[in-house]
């Protein structure tokens, strides 16, 4: 057989995706597992979103699109950073990916030679590590411990920024811990970023919308307008509109940033589904009442998940600002053995053990870059996630 690349070597594929199989082989065992894996919204893609991209189907909007973005959307997506953040972007410094993972890969393909170094805060989701490797850069993790409620102190960011930085990732909310920094947090940071100009700094917004108790959102390049000639901003449909499996995510930034990220696109997908980006600008421009509906729904599983696993022996829950996680610490676990025997001396020891025994299947936090903590998705059924959090209590009753 001839042989695979080389770059193959430096990358694996994400604990999230592996302990999502295993669990469903088990399923198809006949097994009753629960699943709280994934970061996917339990509830169904808006209305209008579904209408409209039905009916640019039947209007034949079935071609090529361009590569950057429908200008339907592109348009859609420039009144949403108005409204949401107060950004003002030109259409031509807005491109539309296939997810915002693309969108992220994108930048930094178009950006990081063999050798440049991507500072990371942790925990942080493992696709930021994970591409930099596949593009011969080097991840540079900035620990964000849970007694400063896992957010990058500024300092810390800059201990890590050297000579070879070229990027910061800044995921806010945080995959997995559900940690928001504020706009005064933000500006800290930013001050040290000012003594960095060659450093390109992204803002990942995914989950911007899903802030629990009255937290407010903030965005690097509003509050730190001065530095938005080199801030990238990513956002999409997924979260806030339960429309994942659409694939739109979408970013804005610097012109010359947002051409070389569209030139890069092109030699790998081209353009995004037209179907799916008439769906995504129906969902920006639509009502927006529904978000608040999840909001609501994802605090009170929060809470639900944080008391729960708080009352689990052996493991402790920080309450986090937003997202759809929480990330427990299972040190109280370590150390300790299974009913079936099995030694637990890791978080993904816990993790496999949880599964195997309990069958409940969560991602181990070693692949977000700490440890000993395990991802808990909230994101599903209140009732799954309950009889989930009770079968990790029992678990963790059982061992010895």
């Amino acid at each position: 057989m001839p042989a695979l690349a080389a770059r193959l070597s430096r990358v694996e594929v994400a604990a999230s995706t592996t302990m999502t199989l295993r669990a469903r082989e088990l399923r198809a065992q006949g097994i009753d597992v629960i699943a709280l894996t994934l970061g996917e919204p339990g509830f169904a893609t808006p209305r209008p979103a579904i209408e409209a991209g039905y009916q640019a189907a039947l209007r034949g909007e079935t071609k090529y699109p361009p590569q950057d973005g429908t200008p339907a959307l592109k348009a859609a997506i420039q009144r949403k950073f108005r409204r949401d953040s107060g950004l003002d972007f030109g259409l031509d410094q807005i491109s539309v990916g296939n997810g915002g993972k693309q969108c992220i890969y994108n930048a930094l393909a178009a950006t990081v030679d063999p050798g440049d170094e991507v500072v990371i805060p942790v925990p942080s989701w493992n696709a930021y590590p994970l591409m930099t490797r596949l593009l011969d850069g080097v991840p540079v993790f900035v620990p964000c411990p849970q007694n400063n409620g896992f957010k990058p102190r500024a300092e810390d960011i800059e201990a890590a920024i050297t000579p070879r930085s070229k990027w910061l990732i800044l995921n806010n909310p945080n995959n997995p811990s559900g940690a928001a920094c504020s706009a005064d947090e933000l500006a800290a940071i930013a001050e040290v970023l000012r003594r960095h100009p060659d450093l390109w700094i992204m803002s990942d917004d995914m989950y911007e919308h899903l802030v629990f108790d009255g937290f407010r959102h903030a965005t690097m390049a509003a509050v730190a307008p001065d530095l938005a000639d080199r801030t990238l901003t990513i956002s999409g449909v997924s979260k806030t509109y339960a429309m994942t499996g659409w694939r739109i995510g979408f970013a804005a930034g610097p012109r010359a940033l947002i051409k070389a990220m569209v030139n890069m696109q092109g030699q790998i997908t081209a353009g995004v589904s037209t179907v799916g980006q008439a769906a995504a600008a129906a969902a920006l421009d639509g009502p927006q009442e529904g978000i608040a509906e999840m909001v609501a729904a994802y605090q009170r599983r929060r809470d639900l998940a944080v008391e729960m696993l708080n009352a689990c022996r052996g493991l402790q829950c920080h309450k986090p600002e937003g997202a759809f996680y929480v990330f427990p610490n299972v040190a109280g676990c370590l150390g300790k053995t299974t009913p079936g025997g099995r030694h637990i001396a890791t978080d993904a020891d816990f993790t496999r053990a949880l599964l195997e025994e309990a069958h409940v299947a969560l991602v181990p936090g070693a692949s977000y870059g700490m440890s000993p903590y395990v991802r808990v998705s909230t994101a599903s059924e209140e009732a799954v996630l309950v009889e989930g959090c009770r079968r990790i209590a029992a678990f963790c009753d059982t061992l010895g």
